[in-house]
């Protein structure tokens, strides 16, 4: 069997290197049953990343490596849609193989349906009901067109029910919980972040923001920026990993920080990353991948957004939705809960195995 599995972006990043050591675990027990093919569409181009994390994950070198990032949404994936196209007409995989909810997922979801080739969606059935992110444009899309929807939580199964989705869904736990498994261990062995910005365990807050609807609306970023920027201080320093989006848009809109506790960095990998996760005292965050990431790693996260997919990480008290607004940042800061429940919900960790098990 043949399958041609498509990346772009840091998330997919971390949930392909699950499933390709699935393939290779499968491979060398049963005779090389199962050929991996990569395309890596170039949607995240900066370096540290993309590249580094397929260094520090042993991820497969891409087959592949299109150019198609930093443009629209239109042309990004108009782009990726004819490049992708001639690969799987010369290739003639058995699967396409697409992960989460970006535009790569969405181009290669569509250019297999044109040529008749089952599409399998990691991550599927997930739903923020908020129509204006390209996000969920992109997941609602690519279910609707997949043959195989691997759900990482029994809601997401619910919610394809809702849909009309019957055929094909399966119930198999989140790939980011087996990596947060796999590389939580390697990355407390490796990475020296800690050490290099002079950080305690649990007395500093972690801060990603990436997502266009805050990074792209000057309210919304500036309420983000104050809010972390007067939550920064010298017992609990905010540590900012800076997305390249973000970094332009700070300086667009002229927002800058006297508060030597506010720690703006470039970005990080994925092992300095993880340990970053695992020993903040709170994570803010506008990822979906992080906002679990951080469940994974039992620190609280407040989320700046209105919603989120991950829904069961609310209910269970880890995850609070504080949106852009300054005051509910820091209200929500104010008032993290001291009770929290455990969501076993994501599976045991065998996820990538189950997937491989069901293609």
């Amino acid at each position: 069997m043949k399958v041609i599995t498509i990346v772009g972006a840091r998330p997919q990043f971390i949930k392909a290197a699950m499933v390709s050591h699935a393939i290779h675990t499968h491979n060398r027990k049963n005779n090389n049953q199962i050929e991996e093919l990569l395309i890596h569409t170039g949607q995240h181009y900066d370096e540290a990343m993309s590249r580094i994390f397929f260094q520090e994950m042993c991820i497969p070198t891409p087959t592949w490596q299109l150019n198609c990032g930093n443009i629209s949404h239109g042309a990004m994936t108009g782009r990726m849609l004819e490049e992708i196209e001639s690969i799987l007409l010369k290739e003639k995989p058995d699967y396409v193989l697409v992960y989460g909810d970006t535009n790569s997922t969405l181009a290669g979801a569509l250019a297999a349906s044109k040529l008749q080739i089952p599409v399998a969606h990691v991550e599927a059935g997930l739903r923020s009901f908020n129509s204006a992110m390209p996000e969920e444009i992109n997941r609602i899309l690519t279910d609707h067109i997949a043959s195989a929807l691997f759900c990482p939580t029994k809601s997401a199964v619910e919610q394809l029910k809702n849909e009309g989705i019957l055929n094909g869904v399966h119930h198999v736990g989140d790939v980011m919980y087996d990596a947060a498994l796999t590389f939580g261990k390697i990355a407390e062995q490796s990475s020296p972040i800690l050490q290099s910005l002079k950080l305690n365990r649990k007395q500093f807050r972690l801060c990603t923001v990436h997502r266009a609807e805050n990074t792209d609306n000057q309210e919304r970023l500036t309420g983000i920026f104050r809010a972390i920027e007067e939550i920064a201080t010298e017992d609990y320093p905010v540590v900012l990993p800076l997305h390249p989006r973000t970094k332009v848009c700070l300086e667009r809109f002229g927002l800058t920080s006297q508060n030597p506790y506010l720690r703006i960095i470039p970005p990080v990998s994925f092992l300095d990353m993880i340990l970053l996760e695992k020993h903040a005292f709170t994570i803010l965050t506008d990822s979906g991948g992080v906002q679990k990431e951080a469940y994974f790693h039992q620190t609280p996260c407040i989320t700046l957004r209105n919603e989120t997919e991950w829904v069961e990480t609310v209910a269970a008290g880890w995850n609070q939705i504080a949106g852009y607004e300054k005051e509910n940042i820091l209200n929500c800061i104010a008032s993290i809960p001291t009770i929290r429940e455990e969501i076993v919900d994501y599976g045991t960790g065998k996820a990538a195995e189950r997937i491989i098990s069901l293609l």
